[in-house]
């Protein structure tokens, strides 16, 4: 089921709107006639996560966390 509802409306229905959502129903925010936003569910990832998967994959700089110098705030050279 696709449900299209106004803004201003949406703002009062918002907790109905989400049970419609969650349940797999499409929820479609409009103003007038232009589609603004689509409501739905967060996806949860289906993959479980595995620590130290990617070890060594990244590299940071001995210095990543020494402050900027004044050069890069200001612009100048």
């Amino acid at each position: 089921m696709t449900k299209t509802i106004d803004v201003r409306d949406a703002q009062a229905q918002l907790p109905e709107l989400l049970t419609l959502a969650l349940e797999g129903n499409e929820v479609i925010i409009s103003e007038g006639n232009k589609p603004l936003a689509r409501l739905v569910p967060v996806a949860a990832s289906k993959r479980k996560r595995i620590a130290g998967l990617n070890r060594g994959a990244i590299r940071m700089s001995d210095d990543f966390d020494e402050p900027l110098p004044d050069e890069f705030w200001t612009g100048t050279e």
